[in-house]
């Protein structure tokens, strides 16, 4: 096999995980434990690190071929698989922090990632600071003395306001500090947070990754001592592996990654174009909008304008149940980066525990709307956002 193969081919081609049967798609193994001949066979299994497959919290070959596939994909040496995008969170947080640490977060985060930061990490003496997204004086003061981890989202979750990936890395290697990036609205089709200087990537695999709602799953990309001394021994003793089954579901998914967000960030950039000419620009947040105050950040460190849209429908609450009340097409869920298109109303969902006035402030609005574009003809899309917004 070549060394060198472009992104589209090596999702089909490398690594392939057979059998001695030689069957054409990546074999999935089901499976608890593995036997061994004898109990000397055994032993060195169980040493640190294993000669073979022992047991699937420890590893699996399923598993195993798909982080070898992410990794390849991330541009990193290596990749650890979770459960959820949760527990990848978790792993990187809990894996890499102890008490007395210090963790430097931006602000909007998804609402769980809030949670951990707000209220676990503190229980365990884990100091956090927050800074808001587009506050580059803001990550300048905060790193302008020791820190541990950087946690960023970027594109930030719902409001689609992007982080300079670069910038912030070197503000957080000068602190002493790895960079920690949530790139789960971009996906690697649409951003590579590696090459901007991220240490670490993080991914909820249930989204893009997987991209039609099946499975649950989380990917962290990294360097291989990160992944083999730090973040394999957390996952392995505290247990949030994810499952063979829904490896293998994410290995064949990997196959049309490329051609499913292509295609549904081409269609969100239509559907933007016709949601800025009906709202105004100051209603509606799209990173490829040349009007959208991040566009100059987007357009350095991402391949495209990405998959979703936020837009406010204007009165309020209400005015957001009567736009979503109205649709026919666009499904009302909390999910994204599905091949269908979603309709979010992150103010009562992923980031209803947020107080008013701290939604407010960080731009979730009440009226706001989170638009995860799929696959649909885009203009059914625009039809279907006509009808919704009367």
């Amino acid at each position: 096999m070549a060394s060198k193969l472009r992104r589209a081919t090596a999702m089909l081609h490398r690594p392939r995980l057979r059998t001695g049967f030689g069957e054409t798609s990546d074999a999935l193994f089901v499976t608890a434990s593995f036997s061994y001949e004898s109990g000397e066979a055994a032993e060195p299994c169980f040493g640190e690190p294993g000669g073979r497959y022992c047991y699937t919290r420890v590893g699996n070959p399923t598993i195993h071929a798909l982080e070898e596939r992410w990794a390849e994909l991330q541009g990193t040496e290596a990749a650890i698989a979770t459960a959820s995008g949760m527990a990848a969170i978790q792993g990187v947080l809990l894996g890499l922090m102890k008490a007395g640490s210090r963790l430097v977060a931006s602000r909007p985060l998804f609402g769980s990632c809030m949670w951990l930061c707000t209220d676990l990490l503190p229980r365990y003496g884990v100091q956090v600071d927050f800074v808001d997204a587009w506050d580059m004086d803001g990550f300048a003061q905060a790193l302008g003395r020791p820190a541990d981890l950087v946690l960023v989202e970027t594109p930030a979750n719902p409001t689609l306001d992007l982080i300079d990936i670069g910038a912030v890395a070197n503000l957080a290697h000068a602190a002493g500090a790895k960079l920690v990036v949530d790139d789960a609205l971009a996906s690697p089709i649409c951003q590579r947070s590696a090459e901007h200087g991220a240490d670490i990537v993080v991914t909820s695999a249930t989204k893009h990754a997987d991209g039609q709602g099946r499975v649950l799953g989380g990917l962290i990309a990294c360097d291989r001592l990160t992944r083999d001394d730090v973040l394999h021994p957390f996952i392995k003793h505290t247990g949030p592996i994810l499952s063979p089954f829904n490896a293998w579901v994410l290995l064949k998914s990997l196959e049309t990654l490329e051609l499913r967000v292509e295609r549904m960030a081409a269609s969100a950039a239509q559907v933007a174009d016709w949601l800025h000419e009906r709202l105004g620009s100051s209603r509606v947040r799209y990173p490829g909008l040349a009007s959208d105050r991040h566009h100059d950040i987007a357009a350095r460190q991402m391949m495209s304008g990405g998959t979703l849209v936020s837009f406010r429908t204007g009165g309020g609450k209400a005015g957001a149940f009567d736009f979503l009340r109205r649709l026919q097409v666009i499904e009302i869920t909390n999910n994204l980066g599905d091949s269908r298109t979603i309709a979010t109303h992150p103010a009562t969902t992923t980031h209803a525990r947020l107080p008013v006035e701290e939604r407010g402030r960080i731009g979730i609005h009440e009226d706001l709307i989170r638009l995860s574009v799929g696959l649909e003809h885009p203009a059914d899309l625009i039809e279907d956002l006509e009808r919704g917004l009367g």
